[in-house]
């Protein structure tokens, strides 16, 4: 996900040797979890002299993890709602893969700044050990075109109950970050190629498999 230089609203302009921090930071996080991943190690990885520049540029570990996940998130809410813009004003979506369609795709970064894909992956590790740090810097400001998603497949499966579709949204939510942070993973080993992950087909089947998750027949309990 290409990484806005500071959030629209924060009142940050970054120097280059701190967005040159923050890149690589966000490839360190990916590849191996916020906690394992210390601030000397970023300055070193950025080629900075002073072990104590993260500290300088963000005055911590944790205001650079709020940062990065802020930079990425408001990426994609400004992708995504301008992509329901665009499909409410054709009459859309008109159907559950539809939405789904535009959630992966909405996800992505066709170019990245470092010629590959960490957000998703990062993300993902985020939410595996600190989810109230991610749930803090996006809450109401930046899942604006995420609800708006989710908004819509209520209004096109009408006759499932509410709890059920809370349920099977919370299910997709978490099947959709894991799988764009495996196919992360994937391109990312230069070692062999990934006809799969690489083909943009793969995100159509990526987002039927979604689709399937919450359009289908309520379960009966059995006894």
């Amino acid at each position: 996900m290409v990484l806005l230089a500071a959030p629209a609203d924060s009142g940050q302009t970054r120097s280059a040797a701190a967005e040159a921090m923050k890149a690589v930071a966000l490839r360190l996080f990916a590849q191996s979890g916020i906690n394992a991943v210390t601030v000397r190690q970023i300055a070193e990885a950025a080629g900075q002299k002073n072990h104590a520049a993260v500290t300088y540029h963000f005055g911590s570990k944790e205001a650079l993890i709020r940062e990065l996940i802020v930079d990425g998130a408001a990426r994609i809410d400004a992708a995504r709602n301008a992509w329901l813009d665009a499909a409410e004003a054709a009459g859309g979506p008109r159907s559950i893969e539809e939405v789904m369609n535009g959630l992966v795709r909405t996800s992505l970064d066709h170019d990245p700044p470092t010629g590959r894909e960490w957000y998703n992956r990062f993300l993902a590790g985020v939410q595996l050990v600190n989810r109230a740090l991610f749930e803090d810097a996006v809450r109401g400001r930046w899942n604006r075109g995420y609800q708006r998603c989710l908004d819509h497949c209520r209004r096109l499966l009408p006759g499932i109950p509410p709890r059920t579709m809370n349920q099977r949204l919370l299910f997709m939510g978490a099947a959709i970050g894991a799988i764009l942070a495996a196919r992360e993973t994937e391109l990312a080993d230069q070692s062999r190629h990934h006809p799969m992950w690489s083909a943009d087909a793969t995100l159509d089947q990526i987002a039927l498999t979604l689709a399937a998750m919450i359009d289908q027949p309520e379960c009966k309990a059995t006894a």
